[in-house]
């Protein structure tokens, strides 16, 4: 049977842009679902059409039989494995990217914490990220945003150092630096006070679940790392370990245009 048969319209869809090499959060954002709907989609698609790889896919997609040394009974199995192998490679893909993005930036933080963000929301799958600075005395400013909804964006934008209370994430995270997991902003009591920080969060950004990962520079700390999810999906140990990498090259970054506007300072001075 073709393809077309097999899988529904939706499914048609994914599974080509999938196979023409579109991300997880490109697909999501596209159809207006989340990166891991994608994720749920794409199992079924190969166990549907049996295929183990992204290769395969795009082989039956373009009218190649099924193979038939796959059993059955065995096609969720295999299709897990496949996706789980596919994903591996992207997060080594995107991990030696970014290391290549900071060597090559010359300084230019925007672009830097731009692709860094985006590789993050993609295999945290995640809808957006924000990286604010540290002001001292639990005060933050959002320096770099990531397909955040617009009037979050305004509010920061209006609101720009701002101090966050105790009880937020970032308010957390400022009195004991660590990773802050929070379920679903919705669920804890600071969500039915007037926080204009959780408020914002919640009901301008739409997010449910959240985790801050703290930026450290030698014994200070620097800032937050931080990826929403707008649907309640807590992230999993492998999704925080993935993002505290993302927020210790983010430091790497800042650190590296630091040095370099230093150094450009010292030549023009001369």
């Amino acid at each position: 049977m073709s393809p077309e048969a097999i899988l529904s319209p939706r499914e048609i869809e994914i599974a080509t842009a999938y196979a023409q090499g579109d991300t997880y959060q490109a697909i999501a954002a596209r159809l207006g679902i989340a990166p891991s709907t994608v994720r749920t989609h794409l199992a079924t698609i190969y166990r549907k059409l049996e295929v183990s790889s992204k290769l395969d896919l795009h082989a039956r997609l373009g009218g190649a039989p099924p193979d038939l040394e796959i059993q059955t009974d065995h096609a969720a199995v295999i299709s897990e494995l496949a996706l789980s192998l596919e994903d591996s490679l992207r997060r080594e893909q995107a991990l030696a990217e970014v290391l290549r993005i900071i060597s090559r930036s010359q300084g230019n933080i925007d672009a830097v914490m731009s692709a860094i963000l985006g590789f993050a929301l993609d295999l945290c799958e995640a809808e957006f990220g924000i990286l604010f600075d540290h002001h001292g005395g639990g005060r933050f400013a959002a320096s770099h945003t990531k397909g955040i909804p617009e009037p979050f964006q305004d509010w920061l934008d209006t609101y720009g150092v701002f101090t966050a209370s105790p009880r937020t994430g970032l308010g957390r995270l400022a009195a004991n630096p660590g990773v802050v997991n929070i379920f679903d902003v919705r669920a804890e009591e600071i969500f039915q006070s007037d926080d204009p920080l959780r408020y914002a969060t919640a009901i301008l950004g739409g997010a449910r679940s959240f985790v801050a990962i703290p930026m450290i520079a030698g014994d200070t700390l620097a800032g937050a790392f931080t990826i929403y999810r707008k649907t309640v999906r807590p992230f999993n140990a492998q999704a925080m370990a993935l993002a505290q990498t993302f927020a210790d090259q983010s430091v790497i970054a800042l650190d590296n245009a630091r040095m370099i506007s230093a150094l450009r300072a010292k030549a023009t001075s001369k």
